[in-house]
């Protein structure tokens, strides 16, 4: 990462950081706990710290941090070290993706906590991303551990495993997880138990990390490729959802077509990086609404 990283009195400025955009970032669908700020910053929790972050006359500038934490925590938690240069190139061969680069040039795939990416994804299915982030930020006020107070607003951590173990589902369904609490203490009594080593697997293939996650039950192919994607850097994982699943048949397969089929479609399509092309995709149809026309003809 070639860029100017100055510490100050309340945090990090970094000039000349390229494909770097918190909008991108945090509103690609990948995270749950950065909301968007007035002054349109993004505050957020992670490992157990607030940030805020902000692009400002190019210079990205991270409020409420110090170089420790950047260097132990956030350069990696942003992918710094990973060159998008290099995979926007190789994806940009195809026109299409071309397109929704430029539309989402900033995005960053994060690597976030692999179990709170697991409960949070857990919640996801059929889920709408307000209420989703409602269920977690009511899952670690209740059960994690208290941060601080951040520009007049009290943050909490999303609680470990052993914090998690002792809710219940009447009390998971307070949290608005409805019928998905009992995959949340099933998910959590797996990781306590020993019967998936988050951490262990990490080091398996894609489709190996993905068998094991989806022992929990709730966990199928889409929860379990997201989790591989967005805390367990397979690069090669590629979530099927709606929004991908439209822009898929929109532009490519032009017609309804099986999950397996357009994951078949995509590995030949963009190899080793069809995670960050769903990434890339994922962004461009659902804030340019693509494949939104198809739904409503066949509602006719």
């Amino acid at each position: 990462m070639k860029c100017n990283i100055k510490e100050y009195e309340d945090g990090i400025i970094i000039d000349n950081l390229k494909d770097f955009n918190p909008v991108h970032i945090f509103d690609c669908g990948q995270c749950f706990r950065w909301n968007r700020e007035e002054d349109g910053s993004y505050t957020g929790v992670a490992f157990g710290k607030v940030l805020n972050v902000k692009k400002e006359e190019g210079r990205i500038i991270f409020t409420n941090t110090n170089m420790e934490d950047f260097n132990n925590i956030w350069f990696d938690y942003f992918d710094l070290e990973r060159d998008y240069g290099e995979i926007k190139d190789v994806l940009s061969e195809d026109p299409i993706l071309r397109e929704g680069i430029k539309f989402g040039e900033g995005i960053r795939i994060l690597n976030q906590d692999p179990f709170e990416t697991l409960i949070s994804f857990i919640i996801s299915a059929n889920n709408a991303i307000p209420r989703i982030k409602k269920s977690i930020e009511l899952i670690s006020q209740r059960y994690g551990k208290y941060i601080e107070e951040f520009r007049g607003e009290k943050y909490f951590a999303f609680p470990s495993p052993e914090e998690l173990s002792v809710a219940t589902v009447e009390e998971l369904k307070e949290c608005k997880v409805g019928f998905r609490g009992k995959y949340i203490l099933d998910g959590t009594d797996n990781i306590l138990n020993g019967q998936i080593d988050l951490d262990e697997i990490k080091s398996l293939s894609t489709e190996n990390v993905k068998e094991e996650l989806m022992k929990i039950k709730g966990i199928g192919d889409k929860v379990s490729s997201c989790i591989a994607l967005f805390s367990m850097r397979k690069g090669d994982a590629f979530p099927i959802d709606v929004w991908v699943k439209r822009v898929m048949e929109y532009f490519y397969l032009k017609k309804d077509t099986k999950p397996k089929e357009i994951l078949l479609f995509a590995d030949n399509k963009f190899g080793r990086y069809k995670g960050f092309a769903q990434q890339y995709l994922f962004y461009y149809a659902r804030e340019l609404g693509i494949g939104k026309e198809k739904k409503q003809n066949n509602r006719k």
